[in-house]
């Protein structure tokens, strides 16, 4: 096997805010990732790091009468914390507030500025008379111009994901004092993505299979046409006051925290190489090379954990950075989606704004959310909802009833009938033995196949659906009623042995998900740690110790506790905007008017099903659909969810469309009808599935 050189991250959570259960999607995720590629033997760094710069940070730090250096410094130590009691193993967590962070962020600049990519020039810009500082877009609220969706910050919109100006907002107003700003000339920084290097580059790199086919449709939509050029100038400065890095030959100009965010991957990088260049001299550990990561003819895998709100800033921004600047890029972007609980978005309100200290407080066991989240994450955009009687139950049902209980059941029997130790080769005597274990060794590949691809879930159904094999086996063979019987301990050994074996190999399978509970599993039956490759290896005439009891059932009082105790205390910590993965509550966009019975009434919705999807030549946003509404004869739509949907998954499924719209015709063709989808979110477009049992030309009511 060819050994991996990997380098792995999740997206710098802002130093301004509680790390919560939307964040911990993420970190999870590729906390699962990067343990299972270490079991495989690869050479896996993953690191991440606080993201510190920015108003947000200066006036909170100002608010409550700290240095943003304090502030920082106990937020790091909060985000630590929280992430370790989750198990979310960082080779290095930094901060992008670091020397290491600074000196890249400078060499990027001057090698951008030395390529012809930085402009200066001077810009009308908003200024908040009452607090006497120019406002960050961040800062600056107002409507979106292309959506007219409310209170939408001052360079993106969370509604339908437009990019723009914050001069380009509808009644802005400052979120600092909420005073009208003013606008005044100051002088500004910008990188030249609309130069046509940055603009050819983005459309082959972002269409090389780096990002998921949701995504890349998404970066074609933002990127536009052939020969079109949609992207503007990025402005990387911000004014003082302002807590960052100054931007070199330009008193009183800082770097935008979001040019020295990604910028913090290198940085936390970087420090691990440091550390470990002191280890090297000390014999400790080899030395870690930087330029092997990050040079453009590295060899090494690159991969970024994200969340699709900043999908737009790490494939389109932080690439053509790099790519500008004499350094590699990623390899691949992993976006992933929001997280709901109970189908809504979380809410302070209902108690289900839940912070990763609220859970650990309440429920402890931080390997039961690890569980749930990794049963439910399939390596696409889509959002998770955590439902909160469903967790209970799968947590109970999968860990406790399926898992746990084939050790809870045989272990005992070991210690005190046979001194705790396995019986021989020798000693075993059943023939149908050798295909249930083949069974479970077999699937080793297939299992690794999930994980590798990031489809969690397909992992947790595999290894339970071998789980439910292995308490099939002692279900068969009762051990409790071997034991009480003259003559069976032969039977009772086997049986026994047997059954650790197999908790043996889904203890390892389950390993990247469970890594508390495994390394505890790993004493019990007295064995070094489990790798990949160990899955064929059998625990004969092997001493185990006694075995204490592993996981206990969550108890619903808990959950109920938890949400009570985040209704009744969980306020906001801050009125700053939100950023990165903070970003997870879904803005609404108002109802429309009101209207009767009868013109809805004139709306004729049928349930279709969709015989054939395909691309449109030459369409950046359309896909063609052949639709069949029980009339003895298909219909053409073109329907604009090229961004979301591969046309391939869409075929068999059953939508809702518009039958009675008038026939439209396109440059495409001529499309008769409209399904319906909903949308909201930055990344988030939903055609409608009928419940089963609905068929094609049912009336919808």
């Amino acid at each position: 096997m060819t050994t991996r050189k990997i380098l792995v991250t999740s997206a710098l959570p802002y130093a301004n805010g509680s790390i919560h259960l939307g964040h911990l999607v993420e970190y999870i995720q590729t906390d699962i990732w990067a343990r299972f590629q270490k079991m495989c033997g690869h050479e896996v760094y993953y690191v991440c790091a606080d993201d510190t710069h920015g108003t947000p940070v200066m006036l909170r730090a100002e608010t409550e009468g700290i240095t943003p250096e304090q502030l920082i410094a106990r937020v790091w130590q909060e985000h630590y914390d929280d992430f370790s009691a989750f198990h979310v193993a960082f080779d290095n967590y930094g901060s992008t507030n670091s020397a290491e962070t600074k000196a890249y962020a400078e060499d990027i600049y001057r090698k951008l500025k030395a390529a012809k990519l930085i402009d200066v020039r001077s810009i009308e810009q908003y200024y908040d008379p009452v607090k006497n500082m120019f406002l960050p877009d961040r800062f600056i609220k107002g409507e979106c111009p292309k959506c007219h969706a409310k209170d939408q910050y001052g360079d993106n919109c969370e509604v339908c994901g437009a990019a723009y100006a914050p001069t380009e907002l509808i009644n802005p107003y400052s979120a600092v004092s909420g005073a009208k700003p003013e606008m005044r000339n100051s002088d500004h920084y910008f990188f030249k993505l609309s130069d046509k290097r940055c603009q050819e580059f983005l459309r082959r790199w972002t269409k090389s299979g780096t990002l998921q086919s949701e995504a890349a449709n998404k970066m074609q939509e933002w990127l536009g046409a052939e020969g079109e050029n949609r992207l503007t100038d990025w402005d990387i400065s911000r004014d003082a006051p302002y807590f960052g890095f100054e931007i070199p030959d330009a008193p009183g100009k800082y770097f935008y925290v979001w040019l020295d965010a990604p910028v913090g991957y290198m940085g936390s990088f970087k420090q691990l190489c440091n550390k470990k260049m002191l280890e090297s001299e000390h014999g400790i550990q080899p030395a870690l090379n930087f330029d092997e990561y990050w040079k453009p003819d590295s060899t090494a895998e690159l991969y970024h954990f994200i969340g699709k709100d900043i999908l737009y800033f790490h494939a389109l921004f932080w690439p053509a950075m790099l790519e500008n600047s004499g350094f590699r890029t990623p390899t691949k972007l992993f976006a992933h989606g929001f997280l709901t609980v109970n189908n809504e978005k979380m809410s302070k309100s209902r108690g289900t704004f839940i912070t990763a200290r609220s859970y650990v407080d309440h429920i402890k066991n931080t390997e039961y959310l690890r569980y749930y989240y990794a049963s439910k994450i399939n390596g696409t955009m889509e959002d998770l909802d955590l439902n909160l009687e469903d967790f209970v139950a799968k947590v109970n049902s999968d860990l406790i009833g399926k898992y746990i209980n084939i050790a809870s059941r045989t272990a005992g029997f070991v210690s005190r009938k046979f001194g705790g130790k396995l019986a021989s080769s020798r000693q075993l005597k059943d023939a149908n033995i050798a295909a249930l274990l083949a069974e479970f060794t077999g699937k080793r590949a297939a299992i690794a196949q999930c994980y590798e691809e990031r489809d969690y879930g397909r992992a947790i159904r595999e290894i339970m659906r071998l789980a439910d094999l292995a308490n099939e086996y002692v279900n068969d063979k009762a051990p409790w009623v071997l034991a009480k019987q003259d003559g069976q301990d032969a039977a009772l050994h086997e049986v026994c042995t047997i059954s650790i074996n197999l908790f043996r190999m889904l203890t390892l399978y389950l390993k990247p998900v469970l890594p508390k509970l495994a390394t505890q599993v790993e004493t019990f039956l007295n064995i070094t740690p489990l790798t990949w490759n160990s899955a064929e290896e059998m625990l004969l005439d092997h001493q185990i110790d006694e075995y204490k009891h592993l996981m206990t059932r969550l108890d619903p009082k808990l959950i109920e506790a938890m949400v009570a105790a985040n209704r009744e205390s969980l306020k906001s910590e801050s009125h700053s905007p939100a950023r990165h993965a903070e970003a997870q509550q879904h803005a609404t966009a108002p109802i429309a008017e009101t209207i009767s019975i009868e013109d809805f009434a004139k709306i004729d919705l049928r349930v279709a099903k969709i015989v054939n999807a395909e691309h449109v030549e030459g369409a950046e946003k359309l896909l063609k659909l052949t639709l069949d509404i029980g009339e003895g004869k298909t219909r053409t739509v073109f329907a604009g969810i090229k961004s979301a949907y591969d046309p391939e998954k869409l075929k068999g499924r059953l939508t809702a469309m518009v039958a009675n719209l008038a026939p439209r015709k396109m440059k495409f063709g001529l499309s008769e009808g409209m399904v319906l989808a909903a949308s909201g979110s930055e990344s988030g477009l939903y055609i409608l599935n009928p419940d089963e049992g609905a068929e094609p030309g049912m009336r919808i009511k």
